[in-house]
């Protein structure tokens, strides 16, 4: 803790103020920050493959595919824009980012649930990687406001 200065002129209330601290947990926001960008870019990368080539992505008869790949194409494509506007955003250091990158990596986990019939392995990576992200942005975002 630390003193500050009387909050009159008179003197008669002295104040104690918890100063903000860095911890060493803020490396978990720029873990997120990085994150977002590579999966925005692999989800881009994603889109841009069901958008131009339908037979990447096999379902089997067993599969569920409530879509067409070119719907999964865009969706993809719109979402990995999305997410790395807002890693990008967390590292320039706006506070919007946070809030918007925890809602962005909520609805890229359940996008890739619903694709885990085309790309399973890779749907189950990403579902992870979004998890983290929302760890890191929920528990440890409030640093990102104090850096």
């Amino acid at each position: 803790m630390s003193y500050t200065a009387p909050a009159s002129e008179t003197g008669a209330s002295n104040q104690f103020m918890q100063t903000p601290q860095d911890t060493g947990w803020a490396g978990w926001v720029v873990f997120a920050g990085t994150l977002m960008i590579l999966l925005g870019i692999f989800h881009a990368i994603q889109g841009l493959i069901a958008l131009f080539n339908d037979q990447y992505y096999v379902v089997g008869p067993n599969g569920l595919m409530v879509l067409d790949y070119t719907t999964w194409g865009w969706v993809h494509l719109i979402a990995g824009a999305a997410v790395l506007i807002a890693g990008i955003a967390l590292f320039v250091g706006q506070t919007w980012a946070q809030v918007v990158g925890i809602v962005l990596a909520i609805l890229s986990a359940l996008a890739n649930f619903a694709f885990i019939a085309a790309y399973p392995v890779w749907s189950s990576i990403v579902i992870a990687l979004d998890i983290l992200i929302v760890y890191a942005l929920t528990v440890h975002g409030h640093e990102l406001r104090s850096t």
